[in-house]
């Protein structure tokens, strides 16, 4: 963890990281943060990722991944998990 984030709660984490992703220009219509964790310092996001019916990747998964990377580079910075 570094000492240099603010700490924030989970609830509080998630509704932060929608807002970011609905105001984003590469917003898709159900794209959503439900869960996060910390790993090493890195917040890590999960949601909805748009797999097939074989749960293989579409064209979205590739988007949702990439929200979620820059959801990670950005609120890592900022913040550590207390809860």
């Amino acid at each position: 963890m570094r000492t240099n984030t603010a700490p924030i709660g989970r609830e509080a984490l998630l509704a932060e990281a929608n807002n970011i992703i609905r105001q984003h220009e590469d917003y898709l219509h159900g794209m959503i943060a439900t869960d996060v964790e910390q790993k090493s310092g890195v917040l890590v996001f999960r949601g909805e990722y748009f797999l097939d019916a074989d749960g293989l990747p579409t064209a979205k998964t590739t988007a949702v991944f990439n929200m979620f990377k820059h959801l990670a580079h950005l609120l890592s910075e900022k913040y550590h998990l207390i809860d």
